[in-house]
């Protein structure tokens, strides 16, 4: 037999051997392990109905709080989404340069009080929400971006919604029964070609003897940059200052009332 002819017959040796393979493939018992209970049975796995307390699933309550947390985090996501594109739109209707904001949450209280709930809106419009009724996480958070992004220019007002939960152990535990909410908004003016810095700072007001439901308050600290440096350049060979100021403005909180 000549080679031109060996060589003929190699793809039908090829397509016979994988018909072969396949046909024992598909004859071939599937593998079965141990029955269960015995020595060498595998352990069951069931890791979406895994016991989180003692050996029971968790409490339906828990975990209705943590769909309702995670909820919210989609929430706020969809409302900076939200937030920025009307903004940026409003920029890009409005030609210019457009003008840019920045706002941020500082907490600077003290030990006596727990952040627990923060929401935050932008000319009527909520940009920011968080609760944490439960833990410390949002108190622990010294500084918090609410908004950055393009604006349009113009005024704005801010509104912000704070709220404590008193916070103290041993003798002092019963400060954990009671909530303060403070209440308060800020207007501001955003320059073509500038961007425009707040800090939202909440703070304890007053001193020793003042009561503890009359402490909260938050403060507005603005600062205007420039944004481009083109735009500083031209400013600054026209004659105008390119450099910008800072100003603190107290919120109007209003009184915080504690609640059982």
């Amino acid at each position: 037999m000549t080679t031109t002819s060996r060589l003929r017959w190699v793809p039908v040796l090829i397509v016979g051997l994988a018909w072969t393979a396949v046909a024992r493939g598909q004859a071939a018992p599937a593998p079965t392990g141990p029955p269960a209970g015995s020595p060498g049975a595998p352990s069951q796995v069931a890791s979406s109905q895994a016991p989180s307390l003692g050996g029971e699933p968790a409490p339906t309550n828990i975990r209705l709080r943590s769909l309702e947390q995670r909820v919210d985090a989609l929430k706020e996501q969809a409302w900076r989404v939200k937030a920025r594109v009307g903004m940026l739109k409003e920029a890009v209707l409005g030609g210019g340069i457009g003008a840019r904001a920045t706002i941020a949450h500082v907490n600077k209280m003290g030990g006596s009080f727990r952040l627990s709930r923060l929401i935050y809106a932008l000319d009527g419009q909520q940009i920011f929400s968080r609760i944490d009724e439960d833990t410390s996480k949002l108190n622990d958070l010294k500084s918090i971006e609410i908004f950055s992004g393009p604006i349009a220019p113009g005024n704005h007002t801010i509104s912000v919604l704070v709220e404590y939960h008193g916070n103290g152990y041993g003798v002092f535990a019963y400060l954990k029964q009671y909530k303060f909410t403070v209440r308060s908004s800020h207007t501001f003016t955003a320059s073509e070609g500038k961007e425009t810095q707040i800090n939202i700072e909440g703070y304890e007001k007053g001193g020793i003897t003042t009561q503890l439901k009359d402490r909260p308050a938050v403060e507005f600290k603005e600062n205007v940059l420039t944004e481009h440096p083109d735009a500083a350049g031209a400013a600054g060979a026209a004659g105008a200052p390119g450099a910008s100021g800072t100003a603190a403005v107290p919120g109007t909180a209003a009184a915080p009332t504690p609640e059982k």
